[in-house]
């Protein structure tokens, strides 16, 4: 999926493509999916990232020098459109052509950024590479190989830079996104590890980092920054010469800053460096509320997500309609909490406010029902009416009833149930086989919760004996 973009980074990179007839036509496509993933997330341009391909074959060939292409979008169409030459695997040629030719200013190379190769190969070559890459690494070229086939080992783990487990992958070629990012972040090591540049960056601070520049102890440095489109708000500040990072906070989100750290040395003269950093996008919180756990008294108020930069969440909460609110507080490093002491059957308007630490609020509401209160029926009697036949009895529920329900369980012969409105309080049981012991049940109905039941136990007399029933209690 796209990546984040990637800026504070400087630096040369080539690829080496083999595009000889060793390669099939199937490998040669999933190796440029693969280089556009690869620099995909990278910000090109004369300050920043510059890419070039030369194609290994019987005659090195360039595709594009390094300052052809300096947008995302026009390099991913030149990869997209680099065609494959077949012809020998001459990768000594093509290494020799990249140390004359490339890595020059006719072919835009720049002479104080980090330089690095990327050779993609299936690890075949009709000439010699020690020679010729020995002499690229000499010139500062840091090279990392991707055998897509079953190169040799010991020639290509001498052939990359030291250490080869950074700098050397062995994988499938249908595999190759599985390095994709390892690779990423390695190169992204050698084209930052000289300069400054920002990490942990978030919407209101970024961390930045430089090599170690000064050594005295009377040295220092000045750090100036300020928005780009506002530079009259530049802000100063001085920096032990010991010291290689520095947190910035209290920053405006979504903002580029201009940013510039000024070595001051009474030994040598060092160049400022600079970047540009971008702020992210203010993360919103809470960004969903949700209601659980509800009763006749209280609910369950969660929300999400939960962020740093908050200190406290104000839950306020009422009745709708109606004007009485109430006030809840909760720190900024709880997610929930329960509301209670509210009425029953009533529906509340909850709005859940986070507190940022740089003084803004965020808010989102959600509406919240209680349930009724719900109770058992009371007094559950019975009275003979004939031959197997009951009438059952009982007091009214407290409530909102929408009506009761009359399960009878029988000991022989099918259960029943007898749905009533809420106004009759009695029904008739019939085909109560003489002689067995039956189960009733009677339990109100509510809109937004289950009643209580109550149930008792009834015999009915054999046949032989007077008609009725015995009135069972339950232990």
């Amino acid at each position: 999926g796209p990546q984040p973009s990637i800026s504070n980074s400087e630096g040369d990179l080539l690829f080496l493509l083999d595009s000889s007839g060793s390669v099939s036509y199937y490998e040669f496509s999933r190796v440029k999916e693969f280089m556009w993933d690869l620099v995909q997330p990278f910000t090109f341009g004369p300050k920043d990232v510059q890419a070039s391909i030369i194609h290994i074959s019987t005659t090195p060939t360039m595709e594009f020098p390094f300052d052809r292409y300096l947008s995302r979008g026009t390099l991913q169409q030149a990869i997209q459109g680099t065609r494959q030459l077949m012809g020998d695997t001459n990768t000594g040629k093509a290494l020799s052509y990249a140390k004359e030719k490339l890595f020059s200013g006719e072919a835009g190379a720049r002479p104080d950024v980090p330089k690095v190769l990327v050779w993609v190969t299936d690890g075949f070559s009709t000439d010699d590479i020690s020679e010729p890459m020995q002499l690229l690494k000499d010139m500062g070229v840091t090279v990392f190989i991707v055998s897509t086939g079953r190169g040799n080992y010991l020639e290509l783990s001498a052939a990359a830079s030291q250490p080869p487990e950074k700098h050397l992958h062995f994988v499938d070629v249908d595999d190759l996104p599985i390095i994709t990012k390892e690779l990423r972040d390695a190169i992204l090591d050698v084209i930052q590890a000289n300069r400054l540049h920002a990490v942990d960056i978030t919407s209101s601070s970024f961390r930045l980092m430089w090599p170690q520049l000064l050594s005295q102890e009377t040295d220092y440095y000045i750090l100036e920054y300020a928005p780009a489109d506002n530079l009259a708000r530049k802000r100063t500040k001085q920096v032990s010469g010991t010291h290689t990072s520095i947190m910035l906070s209290n920053l405006s989100p979504e903002t580029t800053y201009e940013v510039a750290l000024i070595p001051e040395s009474n030994v040598h003269y060092f160049p400022p460096q600079t970047t540009r950093v971008t702020t992210l996008a203010e993360e919103i919180a809470p960004a969903q509320v949700l209601i659980s756990e509800s009763g006749p008294h209280s609910f369950h108020v969660s929300w999400a997500p939960t962020l740093d930069s908050v200190i406290g969440y104000q839950i306020l909460y009422g009745p709708l309609p109606g004007n009485s609110v109430k006030l809840l507080e909760v720190d900024g490093q709880h997610n929930s909490t329960v509301v209670e002491n509210l009425a029953p059957n009533t529906t509340y308007l909850v709005t859940v406010t986070a507190v940022y630490k740089s003084g803004k609020e965020k808010s989102l509401s959600a509406k919240a029902c209680t349930q009724e209160e719900g109770s058992k029926v009371r007094h559950l009697r019975f009275e003979d009416m004939g031959p197997n036949t009951l009438k059952a009895s009982w007091d009214s529920a407290d409530g909102k009833v929408l009506g009761y329900r009359v399960r009878c369980r029988r000991q022989i012969g099918p259960s029943s149930v007898i749905s009533v409105s809420p106004q009759v309080h009695s029904v008739l049981l019939t085909d109560l086989a003489s002689g067995t012991t039956n189960k009733v049940c009677v339990k109100p109905v509510y809109k937004n919760q289950p009643g209580k039941g109550l149930c008792r136990m009834v015999h009915m007399q054999p046949a032989t004996e007077a008609q009725g029933y015995k009135h069972r209690q339950r232990a």
